[in-house]
């Protein structure tokens, strides 16, 4: 029966006994006898560990990477344990690691921020595809074949899809899909346009502009706005070129001020 009740608690056939190890180092005050006594716990209890982390494989990370994650997580359940409460190690512990993995796929797995929701979703929706693959052949299954396998709505069905395009983010060096030139995803970014700087150049003195004699006034719309050199200026408003020239220095001066007083 002892034995019996002991398989029970320990789905894990090599499920090592460790009950008397977690009295003796709750038992014991800090030091180096306590620290090697739980040094061994957590080798004892090492291959259940990396069982766990073996399930995780083929998600986008490195089985070794996994099996550290597993083992910080399985430190962690042995300092917190308490066998005063009653339940075997191992059902405290295999959720304690188990959720350590899950952190570290939700923490530092993810390229682009997603909501723990989405993430979620994208899990259930990777979940139904894997299993449906086993019987749809040549092609994917359809968001009304994944809503209907997992249970979830078809709007959940495509934010987990969504998601799963977000796992990973592509590199701007990376080259467009169907470009045989080297055209790559930064090249289709576009760049601020120098002409906005006109835009806001023009906007800030629109109202001193308008305060302007009429004279002053043309001549600077005809300048700036139309593009005209000051001799035709010169020649249409009937006076001279270097008085052109004065008129409009000077009133790029005043505006200049008053635009810069305003700024203050």
């Amino acid at each position: 029966m002892p034995n019996r009740a002991r398989t029970k608690h320990h789905p894990h056939d090599d499920a090592p006994d460790t009950a008397d190890a977690f009295r003796r180092l709750a038992a014991l005050p800090p030091g180096a006898e306590r620290d090697a006594l739980r040094d061994e716990i957590v080798e004892a209890w090492l291959p259940m560990a990396e069982r766990l982390a073996g399930r995780f494989r083929n998600r986008g990370e490195s089985y070794e990477d996994l099996r550290q994650v597993a083992s910080l997580g399985l430190v962690k359940a042995v300092d917190r344990y308490d066998p005063e409460l009653g339940n075997a190690f191992e059902s405290y512990a295999v959720p304690t690691v188990t959720g350590e993995i899950k952190r570290h796929f939700r923490d530092h797995m993810w390229t682009l921020h997603v909501p723990r929701r989405v993430q979620d979703l994208r899990n259930r929706v990777r979940v139904a595809c894997q299993d449906l693959s086993q019987t749809i052949v040549g092609r994917r299954p359809t968001v009304a074949e994944i809503a209907r396998y997992a249970n979830m709505s078809e709007d959940d069905v495509r934010a987990g899809l969504e998601a799963l395009e977000s796992f990973t983010a592509l590199s701007l060096d990376a080259e467009m899909p169907g470009s045989d030139d080297g055209y790559s995803l930064s090249d289709a970014l576009g760049a601020p346009d120098p002409a906005l700087d006109t835009v806001v150049d023009r906007e800030a003195v629109k109202l001193r502009l308008a305060a302007l004699p009429e004279r002053e006034r043309a001549i600077l719309y005809m300048r700036f706005f139309d593009d005209m050199t000051q001799s035709r200026i010169a020649e249409q408003m009937g006076i001279s070129q270097m008085h052109v020239s004065r008129l409009i220095s000077r009133c790029c001066e005043r505006l200049r001020e008053q635009v810069m007083r305003d700024v203050a």
